[in-house]
């Protein structure tokens, strides 16, 4: 049995933007501009705190800890896959990221992860908004950088 229903190509575009956004405001190191599309409520799961309730303990437990820690932070925005509802106001994101992630002598390491977001819109054709996030870095990658760029 399938359930799923092909995505409207605008749905495909607005996950696909989202996803672009985020990676500008990392590689920005720009909390404030995120926070835009970051729901106030929002729940996370993330790498030094397993439940986070809230975008601005998100910011403050995750975001924080990360942002200025790595370099190049980017997705593959061909390869975002989405499951979007049948009233087109809740979307399902999954990607891939790329990014440098640094030991503590300095040195250079690949940091690829992945990303699960719920989003969530009033109206179609807004931009979505996410309501929950999970980032998760592959297997055998190092879950901690030390660069200093913030």
């Amino acid at each position: 049995m399938k359930l799923l229903s092909p995505v409207h190509p605008d749905d495909m575009q607005a996950v696909r933007t989202w996803f672009e956004e985020l990676s500008g405001y990392c590689r920005n190191i720009d909390y404030e501009g995120a926070r835009k599309i970051f729901a106030e409520d929002m729940i996370a799961f993330g790498t030094f705190t397993d439940f986070m309730n809230g975008r601005e303990l998100t910011e403050q437990k995750q975001w924080r800890n990360v942002w200025g820690t790595i370099r190049n932070f980017r997705y593959d925005l061909d390869k975002i896959e989405a499951i979007v509802s049948a009233d087109r106001l809740t979307a399902v994101g999954m990607g891939v990221w790329q990014s440098d992630g640094f030991h503590s002598d300095g040195t250079r390491f690949d940091r690829p992860g992945r990303t699960t977001v719920t989003l969530g819109r009033k109206a179609v054709g807004d931009p979505f908004i996410a309501t929950h996030t999970h980032m998760s870095l592959f297997r055998g990658t190092p879950d901690q950088s030390f660069g200093n760029f913030g």
